[in-house]
Parts: C-alpha cells; sequence; structure tokens
C-alpha cells in the first residue's frame, strides 16, 4: 500500500522504485519535477502512480496524457473543497464531465480523461489504497461513430503527379500503399526495410505496440528504391531530420502535404496525412481483400475498428438502394400506400 505521506521529492520507497522508465527518464522526470511544483491534492499517489506507468513502459502518449487528465481532475477535485480521494463519490466524476463539457472541451477529449482519471484510480485500488466500490462506477458518454476519411480516387490521380521530389513522393506513397500511420514511418529505419521481399517491418506499433508487416506495391517500391538512390546521408532512419539520425518531423511532413494539396487545388477539401491510411483501407477493401487480412495490415488489436471501413465499401447496400430507387421513380410503388 502506498503510504500517504509519500513526497514527490523523496527517494523510491523500494528497489523497484530506482529503475527509471527504460524508453524515456527523462519523460517521467520531467513529469515529476512538474508535480513537485503543483499544488494537488495526493500528489504522493499522482507520482507513484506516474512512476509505474514508466516501469510498465507505457509509450510516452499514454504517460503525457494520462499525466495531464489526472492533473485537471485533481484541480477539479480540489476547487470542489476535497483533499483526499479517500472522500470521492460518483458525482464528483460526473461534475467533472460537466466541467470539462462546460470548458468546451470535445466529447471524445473528455471520454479520453475520464478513462485515463479510472486508469489512475483503478491502480490505486489494487494498490489497495482505495475502496473498490469505486470501479463500478461505470460512466459511458455516447461518443460520435466517425466514418473514415478517404481520399476521392480522383483526387489521388490529381494528387500524385505534381509531387516530384523523391523524399515525399517516397513517403506519400508508402503512406498510401501500405497504410502505416505517419508516426510509424517516421521512425521506420533503412534496416526495417526488405526490398527483395518488398516488405516494411513495422516493429512496434504507434498505438498499441502492436508489431507486423506492410508490404509494397510497384509504384510504392519504384519511388523508395529512387529515394535511397538519392540520400545524401546515410542515417538509421528512412526519412531523416536535419539533426544527426533523427527521424524527420511530423510538422515538416505536414507543410509538404499542405503545400501539395494547395497546388493541385485540394486544400480545402480537409484531407489530412492520416487520410491516406483510410484511402489505402478502403481502396483494399473495394478491391476484395477480406476484412480479418485487412485487419492485420493496419494494426488493429480489434476487427471492429477495421469493420469501419466496411461502411463505406458496402457494394451490396449501393446496388440495393439503387435497385430499389429504380422501382420507386419508375412509378412501381402506390404513393397512397
Amino acid at each position: 500500500m502506498i503510504q500517504a505521506s509519500l513526497s514527490v521529492n523523496s527517494p523510491p520507497s523500494n528497489k523497484e522504485e530506482t529503475n527509471p522508465h527504460p524508453y524515456n527518464p527523462s519523460l517521467i522526470d520531467k513529469r515529476l519535477q512538474k508535480l513537485c511544483r503543483m499544488a494537488l491534492p495526493e500528489k504522493a499517489y499522482f507520482a507513484h502512480y506516474i512512476r509505474w506507468k514508466g516501469r510498465m513502459n507505457h509509450k510516452p502518449l499514454s504517460i503525457l496524457g494520462s499525466f495531464k487528465s489526472i492533473e485537471l481532475f485533481l484541480v477539479f477535485y480540489a476547487s470542489l473543497g476535497k483533499s483526499h480521494l479517500e472522500e470521492i463519490v460518483r458525482e464528483d466524476l460526473e461534475a467533472f464531465v460537466e466541467h470539462e463539457q462546460d470548458r468546451g472541451t470535445k466529447i471524445t477529449s473528455t471520454w479520453t480523461r475520464l478513462k485515463h482519471v479510472f486508469g489512475f484510480l483503478r491502480f490505486l485500488v489494487e494498490e489497495h489504497c482505495l475502496s473498490e466500490r469505486i470501479l463500478i462506477w461505470k460512466i459511458k458518454l455516447r461518443l460520435p461513430d466517425f466514418l473514415p476519411r478517404a481520399i476521392n480516387p480522383d483526387d489521388v490521380r490529381q494528387l500524385l503527379p505534381v509531387i516530384k521530389k523523391p523524399r515525399d513522393r517516397a513517403l506519400i506513397l508508402i503512406l498510401l500503399r501500405t497504410g502505416v500511420r505517419i508516426g510509424e514511418l517516421l521512425n521506420t529505419r533503412v534496416t526495417d526495410l526488405d526490398l527483395r521481399n518488398r516488405k516494411i517491418h513495422i516493429y512496434e506499433g504507434e498505438k498499441n505496440s502492436l508489431g507486423r508487416v506492410v508490404y509494397l506495391s510497384d509504384d510504392a517500391l519504384f519511388a523508395v528504391r529512387l529515394w535511397l538512390s538519392k540520400r545524401k546521408r546515410r542515417d538509421a532512419f528512412l526519412f531523416y531530420g536535419r539533426k544527426e539520425d533523427k527521424p524527420l518531423a511530423y510538422c515538416t511532413v505536414r507543410l509538404h502535404w499542405v503545400k501539395y494539396l494547395k497546388k493541385t487545388g485540394l486544400a480545402n477539401k480537409g484531407y489530412t496525412l492520416h487520410c491516406l491510411r483510410h484511402t489505402c483501407a478502403t481502396e483494399l477493401l473495394n478491391a476484395g481483400m477480406r476484412l480479418e487480412c485487412l485487419q492485420q495490415l493496419l494494426g488493429h488489436h480489434n476487427v471492429e475498428m477495421t469493420r469501419r471501413y466496411a461502411r463505406l465499401t458496402d457494394k451490396t447496400r449501393e446496388s440495393e438502394y439503387f435497385r430499389a430507387m429504380a422501382f420507386i421513380e419508375q412509378g412501381g410503388v402506390d404513393a397512397n400506400h
């Protein structure tokens, strides 16, 4: 059980605590230093949880997201006049949701923050710091079920010819033909390529750490080979940045992407780099790929995530609609029915 008197500045209470985050120890240190300067209730619990996430090798984005969400919750919790989490009741969590909504936070962001807070509380329950009754306080938010946004095939054909720079062409075609996430591609190293077998090994998925193999189409393979022959440096990363042995920054890629969209008159259509992933998935389904195969290529743990693309590509539903509408337009349905 965590001692309530544990100070954020105090040395670790056991040997396990001395093991820093194996992926990015400075990230944990910076969060704990920030926490020391903050006036929050239950800072000892908070610090212990962040150290635990580091030891469990949680992804940096997960740690940062948890830290921000729990910080917001504890600030709000203190505003209720409470200083101990043992006093928490369901109404406090519901009030936090309403508070976030009043601040104009998007419902998806509110859901994410609530999820991080429950993760923190669940940890404290498992550490026997809080009562198990907290875990039965399920608060379900109704989230919008967005369709994936794919790029129109005509727009793809319009866009590709203007991308002349070998690096940019290789990058865009890999995203378009493999469906990898932009973060996964930017962290890809030259040694992850298997050009003979037309593969890229994604050893750790960006969101869920799920490793997988993706495949290069003819045009993507040609673009990659051309880029490799033009590279002026021999950095480890396939797409390197200005600093030595650092990957190309996302903001740089996005600037070039926006430039190409403007050049082709597509800037007002809301296409993002992530739309290339949606486009790849949609085109593969339209070409007859099975949903289970697409799930593996995209690196989805749950096939329901992949099934969203089926709503964009359901030709049976489309043909049924137009068959029925043709019957209606020919007067085949009695209007008085």
